[in-house]
């Protein structure tokens, strides 16, 4: 079994303020699971969006602020939540310290379709490369 040893905050997020770890995906052998964690600067933010898939995120350190499906709740450590496939929400860190979040989802493939922008990022393994289908 393959042991994911965290090496620093060493890789950028997407967004500006961002860091980011994948842990468990299609690389070590995950066939239907993808997680990793996320750091968040003061005042860093993800945009509204939604997945093709589900998604549990569980805060680790400090706290933020997580709109879901229109609703914004104040999150901290170890505080978790449920996002349906589809349903819009973002994360933000409204404080001065650093916020940390686990973020799972159900599939070896996710895709995030930035609601406001019109645009779509992904990570994973698209699903015809699994299937061999490319």
């Amino acid at each position: 079994m393959p042991i994911i040893r965290f090496e620093g905050w060493k890789v950028p997020g997407k967004e500006a303020g961002t860091m980011s770890q994948r842990l468990t995906t299609y690389q070590v052998g995950a066939q239907s699971l993808t997680s990793g964690i996320s750091q968040f600067a003061p005042g860093a933010a993800v945009p509204m969006h939604t997945h093709n898939c589900e998604e549990q995120v569980t805060i680790v350190e400090g706290s933020g602020v997580a709109t879901i499906d229109g609703v914004e709740q104040v999150l901290t450590a170890y505080d978790s939540t449920y996002v349906p496939a589809g349903v819009p929400h973002c994360f933000r860190n409204a404080s001065d310290k650093p916020f940390v979040m686990l973020f799972v989802y159900p599939s070896p493939y996710v895709e995030r379709h930035f609601t406001e922008l019109g645009t779509m990022d992904w990570h994973g393994r698209p699903p015809a490369e699994a299937h061999g289908d490319d």
